[in-house]
């Protein structure tokens, strides 16, 4: 984040602060403080045995307060992390950070919001392998769905018929986010919206966006006097209909200006269906699968990727459920495979994960390679919510 895009955040939030703070007749000010705590340690096996423990407790400061006709609300969270890495070969490893979770305020009306700040952004019909998750980045595996924010404004108009319209504008985002592999430059702005309209049994949404990559900072060696601010713009489609199994389909067409690199075009696209059986208490299944293709021309064929998950969630009762997800990459020939026990009190979640997976843990290529879930291993988490 910028700092004068983090000075605005943080001035919109004590201009809210101030307006909360003076109750009118009706009301008194209503302010929030409440937290996620959680704990983990993991036993796994990748390349030799590694224990790993961790923290995380992300406090939420919320205020809201409401007029007549419009309502005014205001977040501010950090997320306050740190991990040990026990049975390192290279010995005890330790690591920690606090940085910014979200910061934003929000002006909205019955059918009108403006959120300005370090928010989610986030779409789509699609529920683990997600063309159209551009601003997130979440695993989905995490029991806690955690995603870094972008830092923008995001406008949104609801009409009677509950059709809807976003737009929005970033600024000052340079890592990478979503599916992107080049960052965004920072001083260059990203724009794009959103429209969504009901059809029988479902909805239909249409989704553009554009951004600046930052040339310099990609994997592919930039030539001499080449300039570095590639445009990029994403076109997506996407639906959802309910009609006895939900189905949905999800797609992004996605153009890179290279002058120099010949495969200037993605695109992806999901299909998938989901059922509850009426079995005990309800088996939920849910299978879906993704074709990803990089090429020179928008409909040529070129490197491809293809993946499918399957997905079986069954509640045991109030407070037990048990989750098994199996993704099947048939580019690289890997299976991933995860099996979670839940169990939920009113402030307390405890979690088991067991996971069978390749060394590399790269369920999508948006994971960042991350290392939670490689190899093969067992983990223990704790969250508290107050």
């Amino acid at each position: 984040m910028t700092k004068t895009f983090r000075a605005a955040s943080l001035l919109l939030g004590a201009v809210a602060a101030v307006g909360l703070a003076v109750p009118s007749p009706a009301e008194t000010r209503p302010v929030s403080l409440a937290g996620q705590v959680s704990g983990w340690a993991s036993l796994q096996s990748r390349d030799g045995t590694e224990g790993i423990a961790g923290f995380r407790y992300i406090p939420t400061l919320s205020l809201a307060k409401s007029f007549p006709k419009f309502s005014l609300d205001a977040e501010a969270s950090v997320n306050v992390f740190g991990t040990l890495d026990l049975l390192s070969s290279d010995g005890s490893r330790a690591d920690g950070r606090l940085k910014p979770y979200r910061i934003w305020g929000r002006f909205s009306t019955s059918r009108f919001e403006a959120r300005l700040g370090l928010q989610k952004v986030n779409f789509g019909s699609a529920a683990l392998l997600r063309p159209l998750m551009w601003f997130a980045r979440i695993d989905p595996n995490d029991p806690l769905q955690l995603t870094d924010g972008v830092t923008g404004l995001l406008l949104k108009y609801t009409f009677r018929n509950n059709a809807n319209v976003w737009l929005w504008g970033l600024y000052g985002n340079d890592e990478t986010k979503g599916w992107e592999a080049v960052p965004s430059r920072r001083t260059s702005p990203e724009f794009g919206g959103r429209v969504q309209t009901p059809v029988p049994a479902g909805e239909v949404a249409l989704t553009f966006h554009h951004r600046r990559m930052d040339a310099a900072r990609s994997l592919i060696p930039l030539p001499y006097g080449e300039d570095g601010r590639v445009p990029e713009d994403r076109l997506g489609l996407d639906g959802k209909w309910d009609i006895g199994p939900g189905v949905w389909f999800e797609a992004a067409l996605i153009r890179q200006g290279w002058s120099f690199h010949p495969q200037k075009y993605q695109r992806m696209i999901n299909v998938g269906a989901d059922f509850t059986f009426g079995l005990g208490h309800g088996l939920h299944v849910l299978a879906e699968h993704l074709d990803f293709t990089a090429s020179t021309g928008p409909w040529r064929g070129g490197t491809f990727r293809r993946l499918t998950a399957l997905l079986a969630d069954y509640p045991l009762g109030l407070l037990d459920r048990v989750r098994a997800v199996v993704f099947r990459d048939w580019t690289a020939g890997d299976w991933y495979r995860i099996l979670t026990w839940q169990r939920t009190y009113d402030r307390w979640s405890f979690f088991l994960i067991g996971f069978w997976n390749p060394e590399t843990y790269r369920v999508f290529t948006a994971s960042g390679g991350g290392t939670s879930f490689a190899g093969k291993g067992l983990q223990l988490m704790v969250v508290f919510n107050h």
